[in-house]
């Protein structure tokens, strides 16, 4: 076997799989930490969890709620990555670089957008219900 194929294929251990997890919470502490608007994603997603919970939403209702915080959240995990990136490769304004930015940030407002979106049609008709 060449060294080649050795670097680039790690062998699998436990201690991997822990050392990557606790690289994706450092990455997730970070976000809540650093990005406000991982604050905002975090508590729209606790208030739908609490709102799914006292309309009683169906199951299918809450798989596509749990869908809709879990790619919001991505989302915004990659675009904090993104800008990390373009950050670390220039400290000047290049209009690449706020593409790259600006992109990345749209793309977490469409599915932010889409959520919203969901939310209300799975949300609203049971809160006019009650009215």
């Amino acid at each position: 076997m060449n060294m080649e194929y050795k670097r680039t294929h790690k062998k699998f251990t436990l201690d991997r799989y822990r050392k990557s997890f606790g690289n994706s919470l450092a990455g997730i502490n970070y976000a809540l930490k650093y990005e406000q608007n991982m604050i905002v994603i975090f508590c729209a997603g606790l208030l739908c969890v609490f709102a799914g919970l006292l309309l009683e939403i169906s199951k299918f209702e809450w798989v596509t709620i749990i869908i809709m915080i879990g790619l919001v959240a991505a989302t915004e995990l990659i675009n904090t990555a993104i800008e990390a990136v373009v950050d670390l490769a220039t400290t000047k304004e290049h209009p690449f670089a706020k593409i790259a930015k600006d992109s990345s940030s749209a793309a977490v407002l469409v599915f932010a957008m889409v959520a919203f979106i969901t939310g209300l049609i799975i949300f609203l008709p049971k809160i006019l219900e009650l009215i």
